[in-house]
C-alpha cells in the first residue's frame, strides 16, 4: 500500500540569486571583450590567458543559470523528476570546459616562455587592475549564497580566483613596464592555468561524484542510519541509498523494519517522523519501505 506526502520545497533559484548571475555574466561580458582588444592590441599572452579563462567563466554562468531555470519547470510524465539534475550536468559541464580551455592555453603562454615577445607593461597592469574590480564585485554577488549550491559555489570560487590572478597580473605589468623582463608575461599566464586548474578539479570531481549519484559530500550515510534507527518504533534499517536530485535537494530510499505489533496507522505515523527527521538532515525526497520480520512490506512514498 503506498501513502504519498507532498512538500514544498523552496524553488531551485532566488530572485536574488538570478539577479546575481545575470548582472556576473553582464559584467563579465563587458570586461572579456575590452581584455581580449587589450590583448591583441598589446601583444600580451596574460591578458589573452586570463580573457580565455574568464569567457569560461561567463559561459559556466549561462549554463548554471539554463540550468537553475530548468530546475524550476515541473515533472512529466517522461522526466518524472524534473529537470533538477540539469544543474549537476551544468557544474560538470563547466569544469570540463574549463579543462580544455587550460590546455589550450597553457600550449600558447609556454610556447611564449621560451620565445618571449615584447608588451606593453603599464596597459596590462590597467587592464588587469580592471579586472580586480569586475571579478570582486561579481564574486561578492555570489558570497552570501555560496554554501547552499554548487552552482552558485563554483561561480564564486571561479570569480574569486580571477580577482586573485588579476592583482597578479598587475604586479607582473609593472615589473614589465620597469624592467622589460617579457618572459614575465608568459609566466603570469601558467600561473593562472595552475590556479584554474586547482579550482576546477575540486569542481569536476563533486560535480562527477553528483552525476554518478554517489552520497552528496555534505551527507554520512552512517548518520543517516542512525538517525533512522533512533525513531521510536523502527527496529532496523537496511538497502538505505541516498543520490542527488539537483545541487540543492537530495534523495533517499530504504527498508524500514517497525515493530509488527504496531497497528498500521502507527507505522504511519513512524514513518512521517523518519522522513520529518531526514528532511532536517538536507534529505528533501525520501522513499521508506516498511517491513515487519519475515514480510515483504509495504512502499511509503514522497512525492
Amino acid at each position: 500500500m503506498s501513502h504519498g506526502h507532498n512538500h514544498s520545497h523552496a524553488p531551485a533559484i532566488s530572485g536574488q540569486n538570478e539577479k546575481a548571475f545575470l548582472f556576473g555574466i553582464g559584467l563579465n561580458v563587458i570586461f572579456v571583450i575590452a581584455e581580449i582588444i587589450a590583448g591583441v592590441a598589446y601583444n600580451s599572452m596574460a591578458l589573452l590567458t586570463d580573457a580565455g579563462h574568464n569567457i569560461t567563466d561567463v559561459t559556466s554562468l549561462v549554463l548554471s543559470l539554463a540550468a537553475f531555470r530548468l530546475a524550476n519547470k515541473k515533472a512529466t510524465s517522461k522526466f518524472t523528476y524534473g529537470f533538477k539534475k540539469t544543474t549537476i550536468l551544468a557544474a560538470l559541464f563547466n569544469a570540463i570546459i574549463l579543462l580544455i580551455a587550460i590546455g589550450v592555453l597553457g600550449y600558447e603562454s609556454f610556447h611564449r616562455l621560451f620565445k618571449p615577445e615584447p608588451v606593453e607593461g603599464n596597459a596590462i597592469a590597467w587592464v588587469a587592475g580592471l579586472g580586480i574590480a569586475v571579478n570582486s564585485i561579481s564574486a561578492w554577488l555570489f558570497f552570501k549564497n555560496r554554501n547552499d549550491d554548487l552552482n552558485v559555489k563554483s561561480a564564486y570560487l571561479h570569480l574569486l580566483a580571477d580577482a586573485l590572478v588579476s592583482i597578479g597580473v598587475v604586479v607582473a605589468g609593472f615589473i614589465i613596464s620597469y624592467t622589460h623582463w617579457y618572459y614575465i608575461d608568459p609566466l603570469i599566464g601558467i600561473v593562472v592555468m595552475i590556479v584554474i586548474l586547482i579550482s576546477t578539479w575540486s569542481l569536476l570531481k563533486d560535480s562527477f561524484m553528483m552525476a554518478a549519484d554517489a552520497v552528496p559530500a555534505n551527507i554520512n550515510i552512517d548518520e543517516v542510519k542512525e538517525l533512522i534507527l533512533s525513531v521510536n518504533g523502527v527496529e532496523n534499517v537496511h538497502h538505505i541509498h541516498i543520490w542527488a536530485l539537483s545541487t540543492t535537494e537530495n534523495a533517499l530510499t530504504a527498508h524500514a523494519v517497525i515493530n509488527h505489533s504496531l497497528p498500521f496507522e502507527k507505522k504511519l505515523e513512524v514513518v512521517k517522523e523518519i522522513k520529518h527527521q531526514l528532511e532536517h538532515h538536507n534529505i528533501q525526497h525520501s522513499t521508506i519501505e516498511v517491513e515487519a520480520s519475515g514480510t515483504h512490506g509495504d512502499a511509503i512514498e514522497c512525492a
